[in-house]
């Protein structure tokens, strides 16, 4: 059976007459006969009682007609949303990003790109967590684009180098290292360190940081995410190491001034590789890379 098989048979069954079901369906009489014919060949069973060109289902036909219903209405649902998947005027942007992101450099891109697109019917999904994490989302299909630190050997992704995050050193405001004028990395060593877990695309930038500053961290906590890492500074839990986020200026903690940057990591557009992308993604993507290289 086909799809048009079970359209006639749908029409057919709620307009109970041959020529006029035809006549909607903008076909003749005999390729509507037809085409009812062999679908109750391939069934094995008869659907309607004829009488002339007036139909009726019997009980058969009353038995499959639910579950014609059913199907097509499925069918069709999904062939509505499709269109609108592909649509260059809306549609749903699934995006994941690391943690760092969320307060201020991916609200601004939406921001920005809604209101360049004012007249277009755009809404997206978001997600955050490490850049493992995100990364193994985006190969897995459950997001369109991603924003997330370098990742290595992963030849089915794509990246594109956006956006410089500079790393900084927080204390609690009690914090005997306050008291200087400047620190460097070398001088945390012999305090408490709040860090970021393993899984963190962070934490191996900073084993390698520490490493060529001869320090072995006294690592207290570990943590996933930003805002629980400020937290624990903010408690006396130990000096935190993390990128400059604005979420910095809601908690009770102090950014200690250095000689240099201890760090900028780079952020980067991560899409699958040689993957189609809907057409409303495809335009924020471009509109991503024409708005590049910025500081955050």
């Amino acid at each position: 059976m086909n799809l048009k098989q079970l359209q006639y048979f749908r029409l057919l069954a709620k307009t109970e007459h041959f020529t006029r079901t035809a006549s909607q369906l903008f076909i003749t009489q005999p390729s509507l006969s037809q085409a009812i014919s062999e679908l109750e060949k391939e069934l094995g069973v008869k659907l309607f009682e004829r009488k002339g060109r007036n139909v009726k289902l019997n009980k058969f036909g009353q038995s499959f007609l639910p579950y014609v219903e059913k199907g097509l209405t499925e069918i069709e649902k999904g062939e509505r949303n499709l269109q609108k998947l592909i649509s260059t005027t809306s549609g749903v942007i699934d995006l994941a990003f690391i943690y760092s992101l969320g307060t201020n450099f991916v609200p601004s891109l939406i921001q920005q790109f809604v209101n360049e697109n004012s007249n277009a019917e755009i809404a997206f999904s978001c997600y955050q967590g490490t850049t493992q994490m995100v990364i193994k989302g985006l190969k897995e299909e459950n997001y369109d684009i991603a924003f997330c630190t370098n990742i290595e050997n992963e030849p089915d992704i794509e990246l594109l180098p956006l956006a410089k995050q500079e790393i900084v050193l927080i204390t609690n405001k009690n914090h005997p290292l306050t008291e200087r004028e400047f620190v460097e990395l070398k001088d945390i060593a012999g305090y408490k360190l709040v860090c970021f877990n393993k899984n963190s695309g962070l934490r191996p930038i900073l084993d390698k940081l520490f490493a060529g500053a001869g320090i072995v961290p006294e690592i207290s906590c570990e943590v996933a995410e930003d805002n629980a890492l400020i937290g624990l500074v903010e408690a006396n839990q130990g000096i935190g190491i993390l990128p400059l986020v604005s979420t910095l200026n809601y908690f009770d903690i102090k950014i200690l001034p250095t000689k240099e940057p201890i760090y900028q990591q780079s952020i980067y557009m991560a899409v699958r590789k040689n993957r189609y992308l809907p057409p409303i993604v495809q335009q924020f993507r471009d509109f991503i890379i024409e708005n590049n290289n910025q500081q955050i």
